[in-house]
Formats: structure tokens, C-alpha cells, sequence
């Protein structure tokens, strides 16, 4: 390579200087030979020794890509709900409401029903503005006044007709087979945020096909289920021989969707336990067989799982207007939205600890909502959602759902009077006189144990009007 670069410098030159650097360099270039070979072989061994080394890096690699691979795999399964595109007369509409607001405030929720409706009716595009006005005066009407005591009232108004609700548990949604609980146990539940509910249960909806298709609605129905092995055979016992047989039902093994081999499998999975297939029965064997082990096992292997979803005990699959959904007795919301074929856009539960998990604070916060307007209206009772709101607001407010008791909301107030005022007021007492705390004053209940104006409503005003005093006859 170095001749080559020197070539077009040496043929400005003569020929006798081309000669005489080739001959020197001919001569070293001998010995390097000796050396350079050391490198090539260096060199051999290095990529020799290259793909060795990588694969630590491959590896990580693959993960990285597989990390990667996950979501563009989710998002090929669950198709995300596309937004309908609002039309153009609806955009039209928006724009002059717009203009016709100017300062003042209109709900979005109000001004979208006001499009919808004169979209509708073309007679009332004249009457728009007349219609605006009149929107903006009954919504300023229907505004808080300042220092209401709107977390009196929304109380009030959900505890009220709270002694108008029965204790029974009703069916639910006309499946015979599932209880629910409803009425004054569950809004009392919600209220209390309770780790697991009485009697939990999912509306588990499918997407696609698999709403369709009831075999394949049948498949992920199969697949959440939990599956024992009592459910589908019958284990004997040999108490001569200290060995254990299992007669699988054959009927039921086809309707579940398993195999022999997959039910040996579950059982080889026990410690101390070997199985194998004998015609048409498993045959278990023991490491160290006695009869104290052999009970033991027997115990054990009714109980094993041999499929589904922990939570879930019991499955009813019905058609709905939409398709096949599936209702189920227990609630797992982490494992069943894993699953191919649920659709995680409408898969619901009445576990709100669960979906705090899940889904994250403010979908427990609308499951709140909609649990407790859903407790109070089905027994025909309708409370605004405005008070219901203002609970579950209270509720999730710092990111934890907190119950309102003595455990919750109650216990962190600043108050001390209010706290004691509440429930075991010696200890709280107690304590608050341990800490050195003190007590400002500022809500309901502290002041009319000390016996001054509230400071709520009028008793939050503080203004004295100074009046002149006339002389008569002036």
C-alpha cells in the first residue's frame, strides 16, 4: 500500500530516484514480514474470539428488541377505538357559540347538547343567541355561592336517601346464576373503600371475532375460568400399594380444552410426586411413600390448578346485542386483560382497589362515580352526581383511595375537636395534648363545641356597614 501511495509522487521524478527508495525498503520490508505476521494471526484470533464475547451484548440487545417489540405487538392485538371526526355544521355551530360567549363561561357539556339540538332544528339557528343568553343566566343560577357548605349538603344528600335503600342482594342483570351485592351493603362498601368487595364480579367483553364466534368466546372463557383437578377427575386411593389413580372425565377434559399430558405436567409440578399415564388413567407415585404422605397428596391434588385465572371461580357466557360477553363470579382485572380476545377498552369490575391498581387514580375516582350512581339509581332513588362527585373527589384527592371513616378522611383532619367529635374522642384527645397540637378553629363542628359563628355561609363574612345618623326634621 505505501508504494502505491508513493507511485505518483515518484513519476515526477527520474527514473533512477523510482529505483533507489524501492531497493532500501525492499530490504526492511523482509524483517516486518516476520512481524506482521504476528498481527494477522492476533488478528485471527480476535475474530475467533469476537462472536464469544458479544453474546452478552446480544443478548441484551435481543431484550432491548423485544422490550421494544411489545408494544407495537399490543397495539397490533387491541385495536384503539378510532374518535369519530365532529362534522363540519357542528364545527360551524362551535365557532359563532364561541363568539357569542365572549367572556363568560358555558360548560362544554352544555354547549355540545346546544349543537346537537340546533344541528337538529334548523328553525332554532335564529334563536341561537337567544338560547346562549339564556344558557349562561342558568348556569350563573345553578353556581355554588361562595362559602356554601356544599360538603354539608352533598352529605345530606346522599345519606338521606341512603335509609330509603333495602339489605338484600339482588341478581344481577338477570343472570340468576351470580349474586351481587346492591342496595345500602354496597354504597356502604364503596364509601369504605374496602380492599376486596363482598361479592366481587366482572363484565368481561370481547373484541372482534371473539365476540362472534362463540367457540372462540368459549376458548377465552376456558382460559380464565379456573380449572382444578376435581373438576375434571376423580383421584383413588391404593392404600395396599400407597399409590395414587386418577380417573380424568373425558366429557368435560374436551369441553375445557385438555390433554392428558397437559394434566401429568400439573402434577409432576408437586414436590415429592411423579406421574405417568397408564391406559386411560395418570398413575401418581411418591418419593418416600407412607400413608400419613399419601393423604397428603390426595389433599393437595384436589385442590391443584390445572388452568385459568386465580379469583375467577365461576364463568357465564351470554349473547348480548353485541356479540357474546362473559360474566364473571370473582374479579382478577390484572390477569384477564393479559388475555388475547378481551377487549380492555370496556372489561369492567366492581373491585375499585383493583382498578386504583391497574388503571391508576382517576379511573378509581370514575369508578366511584359510577358505582355509587349506579347503587342509588337502581333503587330508584336520584341523587345529582355533582354530590356523588364531590365524595370521590375527597376520596382520591392526595392519589390513595382513602374510606371516609376514622381509618380515611376523618382521621387526617387538622382539626383536633372535629377529630374527637368523630369517633373515640378520649384518645384523640390524649394524643392531640401529648403532641402539643392546637386547633385553629376553621371548621363546623369545633366551633359549635366552643360556641361561635361558623365559619361558613354568612357566618364567613366579616363586613360592618357604617350608618350616618340623621337629625329629624333634616
Amino acid at each position: 500500500m505505501a508504494t502505491t501511495k508513493k507511485s505518483p509522487a515518484t513519476t515526477k521524478k527520474d527514473d533512477k530516484t523510482k529505483v533507489k527508495p524501492t531497493v532500501p525498503k525492499a530490504k526492511p520490508s523482509t524483517l516486518p514480514q516476520k512481524k506482521s505476521t504476528s498481527p494477522k494471526k492476533t488478528i485471527t484470533k480476535k475474530t475467533v474470539s469476537k462472536p464469544t464475547k458479544p453474546t452478552k451484548a446480544t443478548k441484551k440487545v435481543s431484550k432491548k428488541a423485544k422490550a421494544e417489540k411489545k408494544p407495537e405487538e399490543v397495539q397490533k392485538m387491541i385495536p384503539v377505538p378510532e374518535e369519530e371526526k365532529e362534522p363540519e355544521e357542528h364545527k360551524k355551530l362551535r365557532g359563532e357559540i364561541h363568539k357569542m360567549l365572549d367572556t363568560s363561561f358555558l360548560p362544554p357539556s352544555v354547549a355540545n347538547a346546544i349543537i346537537v339540538k340546533v344541528a337538529g332544528d334548523k328553525t332554532l339557528q335564529p334563536k341561537l343567541k337567544e338560547i346562549i343568553k339564556r344558557s349562561v343566566s342558568d348556569y350563573r343560577k345553578n353556581l355554588i355561592d361562595p362559602s356554601e357548605a356544599c360538603g354539608i349538603v352533598g352529605a345530606q344528600s346522599i345519606g338521606e336517601p341512603g335509609t330509603q335503600m333495602t339489605m338484600r342482594t339482588f341478581h344481577y342483570a338477570g343472570v340468576a346464576e351470580i349474586n351481587v351485592t346492591l342496595g345500602l351493603p354496597r354504597l356502604i362498601e364503596i364509601v369504605d373503600a374496602r380492599s376486596v368487595p363482598s361479592t366481587p364480579m366482572m363484565n368481561i367483553y370481547l373484541r372482534d371475532e371473539y365476540q362472534l364466534n362463540p367457540t372462540l368466546a368459549k376458548e377465552v372463557a376456558n382460559q380464565i375460568e379456573i380449572t382444578r383437578l376435581n373438576d375434571i377427575a376423580d383421584i383413588e386411593a391404593d392404600l395396599t400399594n400407597l399409590v395414587l389413580y386418577i380417573n380424568p372425565d373425558m366429557k368435560t377434559m374436551k369441553k375445557k380444552g385438555f390433554t392428558m399430558e397437559e394434566v401429568v405436567e400439573c402434577i409432576k409440578k408437586v414436590r415429592g410426586v411423579d406421574a405417568k399415564i397408564e391406559k386411560e388413567k395418570i398413575k401418581v407415585l411418591m418419593d418416600d411413600p407412607s400413608y400419613k404422605k399419601l393423604l397428603d397428596v390426595n389433599e393437595t391434588l384436589k385442590d391443584l390448578k390445572i388452568k385459568g385465572i386465580d379469583g375467577i371461580k365461576r364463568i357465564i357466557i351470554r349473547k348480548e346485542t353485541e356479540g357474546y360477553v362473559i360474566y364473571s363470579e370473582g374479579s382478577n382485572l390484572e390477569k384477564v386483560l393479559d388475555i388475547e380476545g378481551v377487549d380492555p377498552y370496556r372489561t369492567t369490575t366492581n373491585d375499585i382497589q383493583a382498578v386504583g391498581r391497574v388503571l391508576g387514580i382517576e379511573a378509581a375516582r370514575n369508578m366511584i362515580v359510577e358505582e355509587a350512581d349506579n347503587t342509588l339509581s337502581e333503587q330508584g332513588l336520584n341523587v345529582d352526581l355533582r354530590h356523588i362527585m364531590l365524595v370521590a373527589d375527597v376520596m382520591t384527592a392526595n392519589g390513595t383511595i382513602k374510606a371516609i371513616g376514622r381509618h380515611g378522611v376523618s382521621a387526617q383532619k387538622e382539626s383536633v375537636l372535629s377529630r374527637a367529635a368523630f369517633e373515640i374522642t378520649v384518645n384523640h384527645l390524649l394524643q392531640a395534648s401529648r403532641r402539643g397540637e392546637t386547633d385553629r378553629l376553621d371548621g363546623v363542628a369545633e366551633n359549635i363545641i366552643v360556641g361561635q359563628p361558623v365559619n361558613l355561609g354568612t357566618g364567613a363574612v366579616e363586613l360592618v356597614m357604617k350608618r350616618k345618623i340623621t337629625k329629624k326634621g333634616k
